[in-house]
């Protein structure tokens, strides 16, 4: 007995002799009494497949009510993948209007009624060289994006408010300008990366065949997003240093500046000011190892490349601290943060302990009584002293202004800032000229500081002047207030977290106050972080644009808050891999970053 997996042989021609005995048995028609004709099926085919109706073909103002699904013709389903962006034209439309729309998901479904779970099929099919799709409808489900219309010559778009015709043929999106359209991607402005879907370019029949993705950058398009603020979240490994250094190359480039004033003719050139916490920006001074092909490339595509020459390292002196600047031929600047700055932000030296009445009692009644004794010239040396006398603190606490164990706390607080303040170099309110410069890149590293209370003081006072002068309306230094201005902050979590302390609020308060009046004052916060939880809730929500790299945690994936369908593949992007969402740019698009960055990056 065969396996009924097997179909064993057997001869046929003792049957065919039986039935030619037989006197009433008809004669068998040869085969070769047939011939062939050959046909050529009418029209020519376009696109992947049809829209089909089998299920429904709904649009609705509720998305979870659409039911927009595709046949996929054989011959096409190995080039559609899920996020592939497809179009459908309306037939009868006089704009030639098309729906522009995306796969999200992807299903091969019985074309007749069997089970092809069974020993029989599964064997067959392992049997054959190939896998038969015949018996199977490969279908797709499509989210409306948006409808592709022809106004006077000029392609534009707008909400989905019609449903197609069903068996209308949908095709790849291959042209440049439908894709840009579609996804509502600016033409010029801040390169990003090129779009792409499942981790590969999309590409369509123009030159370059990739679409470049760029933020709005001209106050004729609303405001410039960089003064809307941007945060890039990745975690180690995932490319977000390189990342931001070619998006802040493209911030410097020669032909990029903004008005002084809204209205007005005199353009600047934006001054970037970036933190850097790992000594590796002010390698953006020097030309990178980059290819020739990669240089006409970028050329081609408008993206500034190649080191930007005026680059300066103003390096903070703290305490015995030595920077080295082997890795770079930046030009160094050393300076020391002036205690009078302190006056205008007492909570540098207030820590994080101190509760509301202790606070007070620093600002109120003592900074205000050293001031009036010191002057602006007053030196945190002096200060200690100053808290250190006996006389003070008793008559203070006697006329009641100021109970003994309040200012033990405020002394105890105060202390430690000694390697921070008034060191042996310029103070930077000296060099405020050279610190901000229209076109210029400043970069403060503080890997050479080994305190980290000394790390976060440098960097908030330094931030804060920056913040205070361009939301001042009688601003002290003019350089700050008339120049566009990027401050840029890596490892923004360790500077701008949520905690319930006196030092925490005020900082977030200001810089929630920098991040609400950025667009009045050109003034746009460029955050960088592994950790976008950590950051506080009131300056995130003022981030217009979200670059997301490749993340491990849960909490941190969620807290970038972009759409589910991109989230769900955070976890798994490649270096270079990223998601882009910016409502007030485009749709959230998957994106992939240059392979080679635009300066020196990586130390040998």
């Amino acid at each position: 007995m065969s396996d009924l997996g097997d179909f064993t042989e057997f001869d046929n021609d003792d049957a065919g002799e039986q039935a030619s005995e037989g006197s009433d048995a008809p004669e068998r028609a040869s085969t070769d009494d047939f011939e062939p004709v050959e046909t050529t099926p009418t029209g020519e085919e376009r696109g992947i497949g049809v829209l089909s109706a089998a299920e429904g073909l709904t649009i609705s103002e509720d998305g979870e009510d659409t039911r927009l699904r595709a046949y996929v013709t054989v011959g096409n389903r190995a080039d559609v993948r899920i996020g592939t962006y497809l179009l459908a034209p309306y037939p009868d439309s006089t704009t030639e209007e098309r729906l522009f729309c995306r796969i999200t998901a992807l299903e091969y479904v019985r074309e007749f009624r069997a089970d092809d779970a069974t020993e029989i099929h599964a064997r067959r099919a392992m049997r054959a060289e190939g896998i038969d799709e015949q018996d199977f409808k490969f279908m797709a489900t499509l989210e409306p994006v948006a409808i592709l219309y022809n106004d006077d010559g000029e392609l534009q778009r707008r909400m989905t408010d019609r449903v197609p015709k069903p068996e209308t043929p949908v095709s790849h999106a291959d042209e440049r300008s439908a894709i840009k359209t579609g996804l509502k991607i600016p033409e010029d402005g801040v390169f990003l990366g090129h779009l792409s879907v499942g981790g590969e370019k999309v590409r369509t029949a123009a030159q370059p065949p990739t679409i470049d993705y760029r933020l709005k950058d001209a106050y004729d398009a609303g405001d410039p997003l960089v003064f809307r603020h941007t945060l890039v979240a990745g975690g180690t490994g995932s490319g977000k240093t390189h990342l931001a250094k070619n998006v802040l190359r493209q911030f410097l480039a020669e032909e990029r500046s903004y008005p002084v004033e809204t209205g007005s003719d005199r353009t600047v050139s934006p001054a970037v000011v970036q933190f850097d916490p790992q000594d590796e920006y002010a390698q953006m001074h020097d030309d990178g190892d980059l290819s020739a092909d990669f240089r006409r490339r970028c050329e081609r595509e408008g993206i500034a490349c190649g080191g930007h020459e005026d680059t300066v390292a103003f390096v903070p002196e703290v305490g015995g601290a030595t920077y080295s600047a082997e890795h770079h031929r930046a030009e160094q600047v050393a300076f020391t943060i002036p205690f009078s700055l302190v006056y205008d932000n007492p909570w540098l030296i207030a820590g994080s302990g101190l509760n509301d009445n202790q606070y007070n009692a620093l600002v109120s009644v003592l900074l205000k009584r050293f001031k009036k004794q010191y002057g602006r010239e007053g030196t945190y040396d002096q200060f200690t002293s100053f808290l250190d006398d006996p006389a003070l603190k008793e008559e203070l606490d006697e006329t009641g202004r100021v109970h003994e164990a309040t200012y033990d706390a405020v002394k105890r607080r105060a202390l430690g800032f000694g390697n921070v303040f008034d060191q042996d170099a310029r103070p930077i309110t000296d060099l405020v000229h050279e610190f901000v410069r229209p076109g210029g890149l400043t970069v403060v590293p503080t890997y050479h500081v080994n305190d980290s209370r000394a790390t976060e003081t440098v960097v908030l006072a330094l931030s804060s002047l920056l913040v205070d002068e361009k939301l001042s309306n009688d601003p002290t230094y003019e350089r700050i207030g008339e120049t566009p201005l990027v401050v840029g902050m890596d490892e923004a979590h360790n500077f701008l977290t949520d905690a319930d302390s006196v030092q925490a609020r005020k900082v977030i308060g200001k810089f929630t106050d920098a991040a609400k009046q950025g667009r009045k004052e050109r003034l746009g916060l460029f955050l960088i972080t592994q950790d976008p939880q950590d950051i506080a809730d009131p300056v995130f929500k003022q981030i217009n644009t979200t670059v997301v790299l490749n993340l491990g945690d849960e909490d941190a994936i969620s807290a970038v808050n972009i759409p589910s369908h991109l989230e769900a593949k955070v976890p798994y992007m490649e270096q270079g891999q990223l998601v882009v969402y910016s409502p007030d740019n485009s749709e959230p698009v998957e994106l992939i970053g240059l392979p080679e960055c635009v300066t020196r990056h990586g130390r040998d």
